[in-house]
């Protein structure tokens, strides 16, 4: 095998979505992890999954990205109803996903990171080795097309900030020809200015020419980038939405489960509302009992 070269995005060719999901269900045992969840992906779009922890984002992404194999449904890659036997299998048909660990070995240099398992080699037989050159130069050209400036290809991985990992996970997905990037959660550990980069990453990719599927549970994340909305509740699916039906004040009340957040928010005012002097003593029990008068 010689070098790696770069694959350009592949983008509808049937005019077909790049991936659809349509009634997708996944049980374990008895338990319904998601139940009739349909969306599309096309490409120069990100769609944001949101919904808060137990949503079945999770299950959802392994069952895109080949991990879990769907049990009721249609799953379809160009208008091709398909159905992954594994993540590799997966990524042959250009559907890349970056979990929230990155896939990176924070020892490694960048350079190797970037090409970790699919290194570009030269040389026949016996003198067959990595090209180191080739494989530092591209990941320098990759990450700058990003806004990453690397001045030491064999700096570790591990020595970047987050948002600088989440862009050689991204950049490294573009290079091998995703056409389909899937992000799990990429700003949940990452402060405000890093999740700011992260975003600025994701436009990017959508840019040139990518699907993009952004996992998230914030929306204020999600509402900047995203085309278009789907929202998940235990495991089924709230509402699917293009960014022009649907405001970020609405995204997070059908978030947050809408009468159930009025319902909390009418119960804090009525206590906010009680002077303190009426309220009960910390650690005090309330009785309906009257206290008797004392004896006379």
């Amino acid at each position: 095998m010689t070098a790696v070269e770069s694959v350009d995005p592949v983008v509808e060719s049937n005019g077909a979505p790049l991936l659809e999901a349509r009634n997708i269900s996944k049980y374990f045992g008895n338990v319904i992890a998601i139940k009739d969840i349909s969306v599309q992906v096309s490409a120069n779009e990100v769609t944001c999954v949101l919904g808060d922890n137990g949503a079945g984002k999770s299950t959802f992404i392994k069952i895109l990205s080949g991990v879990h194999q769907h049990d009721e449904g249609e799953y379809l890659i160009d208008g091709e109803e398909t159905r992954f036997s594994s993540p590799r299998e997966a990524k042959e048909r250009g559907i890349a996903t970056v979990f929230q660990d990155l896939a990176t070995v924070p020892l490694m240099s960048i350079w190797r990171n970037f090409f970790l398992g699919s290194e570009p080699t030269k040389g026949k037989g016996p003198l067959r080795r990595v090209d180191v050159k080739f494989a530092q130069e591209t990941m320098v050209e990759q990450l700058a097309r990003m806004g990453i400036d690397i001045r030491d290809p064999d700096q570790p991985v591990g020595t970047l900030s987050g948002g600088e990992r989440q862009a050689v996970a991204i950049a490294r997905a573009v290079y091998f020809g995703a056409k389909v990037l899937i992000l799990d959660e990429p700003t949940s550990a990452l402060g405000v200015k890093q999740s700011g980069v992260v975003l600025r990453y994701v436009a990017q990719a959508r840019d040139r020419g990518l699907g993009v599927i952004f996992i998230t549970h914030n929306p204020n994340h999600a509402y900047p980038v995203g085309d278009r909305f789907v929202v998940l509740n235990r495991g089924r699916l709230m509402g699917n939405w293009k960014k022009g039906e649907i405001s970020r004040d609405d995204l997070i009340k059908m978030m947050s489960g809408g009468a159930e957040l009025d319902a909390l928010t009418h119960e804090l005012e009525r206590v906010l509302d009680v002077p303190s002097e009426d309220l009960p003593a910390p650690g005090a029990v309330e009785t309906d009992t009257p206290t008797p008068p004392p004896a006379g």
